[in-house]
C-alpha cells in the first residue's frame, strides 16, 4: 500500500538531490507507471483485441473455402465413395443440404476448377500481407502515430471484410482477400509496439503477453463461430467476424490512448503527460509536479525526419536487423513447419492440429517467467537449442517408428518455437528506439513470413523421406538462433526515443563494461 501511495507523497529531498540535472521523460514514465492498475489492463486489453480479429481473418478461409460435403441424386452412375464428380452430370448430385452458398466452392463452381483457383484467396492473402508489410514499413514512425496506424489497419481490415459479402465472383472475392491481407498486415506491430511504449519496464514481459493470448483465442473462437453459422452462407461468417472488427476499432479511435512516449518524441509534452494521468490516475499529483521541469523534446521537423532507411544507413543498426531477421527466419520456418509436417508421423491430423492450438497457451505463461528470470540472449539462445534439438529428435523417432515419442517432440519444438516468437518480440522493442520501433518491428514479422513461405515446400521432402523435413526445421531454428550471440543485453533497461539516445546509451554500457 505504501508503494502504491509513494508517488502522491511529497518529494521535497529526491526534487532536491535532482533540481539540478534535468528530469527525462524517461525517469517521469518510470515512475508513474511503476504500479499496474486496472485503467492499464483495460487499455492493454482494447488494444490487443486487434489481434483477435486479426487471427479471425488469418484462419477464416479454413471454414469459408472448405470442400462440402455431397450425395448422389442418381445411384446407377453415382458413388459417393468412389465417383469424381467431376466425371458425372450435374444432374446425378447435389450438395449436402441443397445449399450451393455453404462454401466458397460450392457458390462459386469451383469443385472442377484446377487447384491454383481454388487456393487463389489464400494465396491472395498472403501476398496482400507480404506487399503491405513492404510498403506500410515505409511510412515514418513520426507520421500518424501508434493509434492512428492500428485505428486505419483494423478499420480498413473490417471494412473489407464485410465487402466481402457482396462479392459475386472468385476474381473479386481473391481481390477483396489482398486487401484485407494488406490492411492487416501490420496490425500485429502496431499493437505490439502501442502496448509495449504505455507500459514501465517492470511490468513489460507481462503486459506484451496479453495481445498473443487474444490472438490464439480469436482463433479459438473461431471455431465456435464458424459451427454456430454453420447452416449459413459462408459470407455470413465474414459478417460475424467483421462486424464486431468495425466496432473494435471505433473504440479504438474514442477510447485508445496514445503512445506517450512517441508524443514526447514528436514535442507534445503536455498531451504525453496527459495520458500518462489517464493512464495512471493515482501519480496525478506527481505528474503535475514535474511536468514544468520536463526538458523540452526535438520539434517535430526534426523528429519526422527519422524512417526505415537509419536502419541501413547506421552501422549498429544494421547489424541488429540483419542478426534479428536471421534467427526471426528460422524461427518462421519452424512455427509455420513444425504443424505442417506432422502429417508424416502419422497421427490424427485432427488432434494434433488441436494439440498445437491448445500448446501455445502456456507459452504466454513461460515467456514472462523467462522473461524476469534470465537475459534475453541467454533466453532465446537456449529456446532455440531445445527447440532445434526437438526436431531431430523427433526425426530420429520417426525412422524408428516411436510414433507417440516423435509426437511429443514435434508438440515440444513447436512450443519452444512459439516461445522463440514471444521473446524475440519483446527483444526488438528494447533493441530499437521509439523513432523507428515500428519500421523494425515490421521487418522481424516479414522475416517470420517469408520463414514460413519457406514450409511448404521443406514440408514436401517427407513425402519421400518420412519426417526429413523435421530434422530441416530443427536444424534451422537451432543453428540460426546461435547468432543471438551477437546481439546486446537489454534486459532492465528502459526504452530510449531518439537514435542517438541509443548509441550514447550503448555506448555507456560499453565503456561500463570495459571498466
Amino acid at each position: 500500500m505504501a508503494d502504491s501511495l509513494a508517488p502522491l507523497l511529497p518529494t521535497h529531498i529526491e526534487e532536491d538531490e535532482d533540481t539540478s540535472s534535468p528530469l527525462t521523460f524517461d525517469k517521469i514514465l518510470e515512475k508513474s507507471l511503476s504500479d499496474f492498475g486496472f485503467s492499464q489492463f483495460l487499455q492493454i486489453v482494447l488494444v490487443g483485441l486487434a489481434l483477435t480479429f486479426d487471427s479471425q481473418q488469418i484462419f477464416i478461409t479454413v471454414f469459408t473455402d472448405a470442400y462440402p460435403t455431397w450425395h448422389c441424386l442418381d445411384h446407377t452412375i453415382c458413388n459417393p465413395a468412389t465417383t469424381d464428380i467431376c466425371k458425372i452430370p450435374r444432374s446425378a448430385w447435389d450438395w449436402d443440404g441443397g445449399f450451393k452458398g455453404k462454401s466458397v466452392i460450392s457458390e462459386f463452381d469451383l469443385e472442377c476448377s484446377s487447384s491454383f483457383l481454388r487456393s487463389l484467396p489464400s494465396s491472395t492473402f498472403y501476398v496482400g500481407s507480404i506487399v503491405g508489410g513492404v510498403v506500410l514499413a515505409m511510412i515514418p514512425d513520426g507520421s500518424l502515430g501508434r493509434k492512428q496506424l492500428l485505428f486505419f489497419s483494423s478499420f480498413a481490415m473490417s471494412l473489407t471484410g464485410i465487402s466481402i459479402f457482396l462479392s459475386s465472383n472468385i476474381w473479386i472475392y481473391s481481390f477483396l482477400k489482398f486487401v484485407i491481407g494488406f490492411a492487416r498486415s501490420q496490425t500485429g506491430t502496431y499493437a505490439l509496439v502501442l502496448i509495449s511504449e504505455r507500459i514501465s519496464t517492470k511490468w513489460r514481459p507481462r503486459a506484451t503477453m496479453v495481445p498473443f493470448t487474444l490472438f490464439v483465442l480469436g482463433f479459438m473462437s473461431l471455431s465456435g463461430i464458424a459451427y454456430l453459422v454453420r447452416h449459413a452462407s459462408w459470407k455470413v461468417l465474414y459478417l460475424c467476424t467483421s462486424i464486431p472488427a468495425g466496432i473494435h476499432s471505433i473504440f479504438i479511435y474514442f477510447f485508445a490512448l496514445e503512445s506517450p512516449r512517441w508524443l514526447h518524441l514528436e514535442g507534445k509534452n503536455k498531451e504525453a503527460i496527459e495520458v500518462l494521468k489517464r493512464i495512471s490516475p493515482a501519480n496525478r499529483g506527481y505528474l503535475e509536479s514535474v511536468s514544468s521541469r520536463l526538458r523540452p523534446k526535438e520539434t517535430l521537423e526534426q523528429t519526422s525526419s527519422y524512417s526505415i532507411k537509419d536502419l541501413f544507413i547506421r552501422k549498429w543498426a544494421f547489424r541488429r536487423v540483419t542478426l534479428v531477421m536471421i534467427i526471426m527466419f528460422g524461427l518462421g520456418m519452424s512455427y509455420y513447419g513444425v504443424p505442417l509436417a506432422v502429417r508424416d508421423i502419422k497421427v490424427n491430423i485432427y488432434m494434433s492440429e488441436a494439440l498445437n492450438a491448445m500448446v501455445e497457451l502456456p507459452t504466454f505463461v513461460v515467456t514472462p517467467i523467462l522473461l524476469e528470470q534470465f537475459s534475453r540472449r541467454s533466453s532465446v539462445l537456449v529456446n532455440c537449442l531445445i527447440g532445434g534439438a526437438s526436431g531431430v529428435l523427433c526425426f530420429v523417432m520417426s525412422l524408428y517408428g516411436r510414433t507417440k515419442i516423435a509426437f511429443a517432440l514435434e508438440l515440444g519444438s513447436f512450443f519452444c518455437a512459439r516461445i522463440g516468437f514471444n521473446l524475440m518480440a519483446i527483444y526488438l522493442v528494447e533493441l530499437f528506439p521509439t523513432c523507428v520501433r515500428n519500421s523494425a518491428t515490421m521487418m522481424l514479422r516479414q522475416a517470420l513470413v517469408v520463414g514460413g513461405a519457406c514450409c511448404p515446400l521443406i514440408a514436401s521432402l517427407g513425402r519421400n523421406v518420412p519426417s526429413l523435413s523435421f530434422a530441416v526445421f530443427g536444424f534451422a531454428m537451432s543453428g540460426l538462433g546461435l547468432f543471438a550471440l551477437l546481439l546486446p543485453e537489454t534486459k532492465g533497461l528502459s526504452l530510449c526515443d531518439t537514435m542517438e539516445e541509443q548509441e550514447q546509451r550503448d555506448q555507456a554500457l560499453k565503456t561500463s563494461h570495459s571498466c
